[in-house]
């Protein structure tokens, strides 16, 4: 095995080591997950912390890491002895993205279960992690099933395998770690949640630090036994230090005044439900242990809201994480406790390393960069701010350098009468805002796919209802009993059949087919042209790609970004599972020119391409948003139904947003839509709740009577 990169010489990161240190002296606190761009230690930090968790003692031979003076009494090993116990190092498991569920839980030999009737369970990666550190790398592209099943043992304590009427279940007690970059997708809001802790991270700016970072690498690369030996005594540190915080845990005192600056804080940023509230209280009481106190003070009420607290505000995929701070401030300094040793600031000596705080609980040099108090709380002592978003990308900027929304009243601009792509200032409209999203009708792809799980379109899956049976493929997942014991029944007299048990070979197996849904390549190519660019307008029309976003998101789908106007198409976003990116790019689409919508069809034809080769089972759904007109160039209509009927060819999905508004329509977009060998659909029909939504439901249900009530006549 290969050395680590030694904890303690991970530079900065403040806010990273400290909550993987607090986690590692209290597991209770639930887990930390890592947001952060592409480089910045995620990974690094976390395989390190595994070299830093104290060794544990298991009963010998017990594949499922049983305590020797307190062994599971359900260990599928069991039941074991109190008796001494072989100790090890902690493991640290990695749970591949790619893994199965079968991998992740354990699997049982079906074969024997019904031949024998015997539980013949071979563990997985959760028995592995037991009493030790349990890594997901890229935790957001995780199926959503496996992050269900991940967290569900995280929060029990065991692990649970219900098949084919065989129960197994074991202990499963780890400090879970997710990383994840934002760009590639984020978690669903309840799957945040159940992480206890988040850090944002991000690459210094500072040039010594950056430098300090690269002098640092290369050395391990070089010599990584030599580099590690010159970090012995500070890992030695650390390690030391978490076994007496570890020790001094149970000894830490939550006072009532901890408490109520806790519940006051929590329902002063509005957090959903009560699992913040238990998190912030054990974060406390781990960071009071971990500077070697014996009570939470209000500093540690802070530190613990900045890192619970962020990522269980956000409403939706578009909100930045983040907390006030002097929010914050205000609240713990308005429900601060009395000088009763409840946690209040007030009255602090410096026998704990720290200096006088106000009423705030912020110590000014927390970040262990004064110069009086060179770092008392070792590594991750410091900081506790995660960083902010600085809304570099969030704004309305059209990329003109302007950043400035005309008024509402201001008059739409005119197209360019050259067709070229107007410069700003002359015909080209700053971008609008979008108007607020709403719940949109589903749109799908029809017929029955084998893509990546989601929640929009019919397919084939491991999760779902029964639809049949097969002879499996490889490993058996999923038994159709039903199918196995028909498969079987036949050769009972010639097998020898003597007992009641029902004699079962490999070839019998049947694996179950089942039907669920897949999520799909959501491709939006948005006119942003001078016809759509009087500002109502084109506020609804952002307004109403805003909503299909979200629901992409909710339906776990990857979205693609492209725009057309002036003489050009241009892909304003690859497709990726960053919805929040795509909503980001289509807040700061600028309009105005002519309509070039031939060479928007195009380029998503050529976007479609390439993805299909990238991903061949993920079927794709263009959602074209137009009024339908095209102007620019010779025969402008003509190329974009030639471009259009190129889709209709390939058998792709489409829906066409029309955005003609205005008493004269002239139906381009219908027009259009039959090219594409798709359908035509208005944004006000694109609500759910839409009215003419709710007349189509109604007469299709009264036909669907009517003809009931003649075949019963008949």
């Amino acid at each position: 095995m290969s050395t680590p990169f030694p904890f303690t010489a991970v530079v900065g990161q403040d806010d990273l080591r400290l909550a993987l240190l607090l986690n590692a002296v209290s597991p209770a606190v639930g887990g930390v997950l890592v947001r952060g761009e592409k480089g910045t230690a995620k990974s690094t930090a976390v395989r390190a912390l595994s070299a830093l968790m104290p060794q544990v003692d298991i009963v010998p031979g017990c594949r499922f890491s049983c305590a020797p003076d307190a062994p599971d009494p359900a260990c599928p090993d069991g039941p074991h002895e109190v008796g001494p116990g072989v100790p090890r190092p902690a493991r640290m498991v990695e749970l591949p993205v790619g893994a199965s569920e079968d991998r992740l839980v354990g699997a049982l030999d079906i074969e024997r279960a019904l031949s024998e009737g015997v539980k013949a369970f071979e563990p997985g990666l959760l028995a592995d992690a037991h009493r030790g550190l349990l890594y997901v790398d890229e935790v957001n592209l995780l199926h959503d099933h496996l992050v269900d099943l991940l967290l569900d043992a995280a929060a029990m304590g065991a692990s649970y395998v219900e098949r084919e009427g065989v129960s197994v279940r074991h202990a499963a007690r780890f400090l879970l770690v997710g990383t994840m970059n934002p760009e590639e997708g984020e978690l669903r809001p309840q799957l945040l949640d159940r992480f206890g802790l988040t850090v944002e991270v991000a690459a210094s700016r500072e040039p010594d630090q950056r430098v300090e970072v690269v002098r640092r690498r290369l050395a391990y690369d070089d010599d990584p036994e030599g580099f590690a030996t010159c970090w012995a005594d500070e890992e030695s540190d650390v390690r030391a230090r978490i076994v007496a915080a570890r020790k001094l845990l149970p000894s830490v005192r939550l006072g009532d005044g901890a408490l109520l600056q806790i519940a006051a804080t929590c329902a002063a940023f509005e957090v959903d439900g009560m699992r913040a509230d238990i998190v912030m209280a054990r974060t406390a009481t781990a960071l009071a242990a971990w500077a070697g106190r014996t009570d939470v003070l209000a500093e540690d009420v802070r530190q613990a809201a900045l890192l619970a607290l962020p990522h269980r505000r956000r409403r939706n995929p578009f909100d930045a994480p983040g907390l006030d701070e002097d929010k914050l401030d205000e609240t713990l300094e308005e429900f601060a406790g009395d000088e009763d040793g409840s946690g209040a600031p007030e009255g602090l000596d410096d026998t704990d390393g720290t200096d006088g705080t106000d009423g705030s609980g912020d110590s000014g040099d927390s970040d262990g960069s004064g110069d009086d108090d060179p770092d008392p709380d070792g590594p991750g002592g410091g900081g506790g701010r995660p960083p902010q978003d600085g809304s570099d990308d969030g704004g309305v900027d059209g990329g003109d350098g302007s950043g400035e929304v005309p008024a509402q009243g201001e008059a739409p601009a005119n197209e360019s009468e050259n067709g070229r792509a107007p410069s700003p200032g002359a015909g080209e409209q700053s971008p609008v805002r979008a108007a607020e999203p709403f719940r949109t009708k589903v749109l799908s792809v029809p017929g029955l796919g084998e893509g990546a799980a989601g929640r929009r379109s019919r397919a084939r899956t491991e999760h779902g209802r029964t639809t049949g049976a097969r002879r499996p493929r490889g490993a058996l997942t999923k038994l159709h009993l039903a199918a196995t014991v028909q498969a079987a029944a036949p050769h009972q007299r010639a097998r020898g059949r003597s007992g009641p048990g029902l004699v079962v070979r490999r070839d019998d197996l049947r694996q179950a087919t089942r039907e669920g849904r897949e999520g799909n390549l959501v491709l939006f190519v948005v006119d942003a042209s001078g016809s759509m660019a009087a500002r109502q307008r084109m506020s609804a029309v952002k307004g109403a790609v805003l909503s299909l976003l979200l629901d992409a998101y909710q339906r776990r789908d990857k979205v693609g970004l492209v725009t057309f106007r002036g003489s050009a198409a241009e892909v304003a976003l690859p497709p990726t599972s960053s919805v929040d990116a795509a909503a980001v790019r289509l807040e700061s689409l600028p309009t105005g020119g002519r309509t070039p919508l031939a060479a928007g069809l195009l380029r998503a034809h050529d976007v479609l391409r390439v993805e299909r080769l990238r991903d061949p089972a993920r079927r794709p759904l263009v959602v074209l948003v137009t009024d339908g007109r095209a102007t620019g160039g010779p025969e402008p209509v003509t190329l974009a139904g030639r471009a259009a009927r190129l889709f209709a060819a390939d058998k792709v999905a489409s829906v066409v947003v029309d955005c003609e508004s205005g008493l004269v329509r002239l139906g381009l977009a219908g027009q259009l839509a039959g090219e594409l060998g798709g359908t035509a659909v208005t944004l006000d029909e694109l609500r759910a709740d839409s009215i003419a939504g709710l007349v189509r439901d109604v007469q299709s249900s009264s036909r669907g009577n009517s003809q009931g009530n003649s075949r019963k006549a008949a």
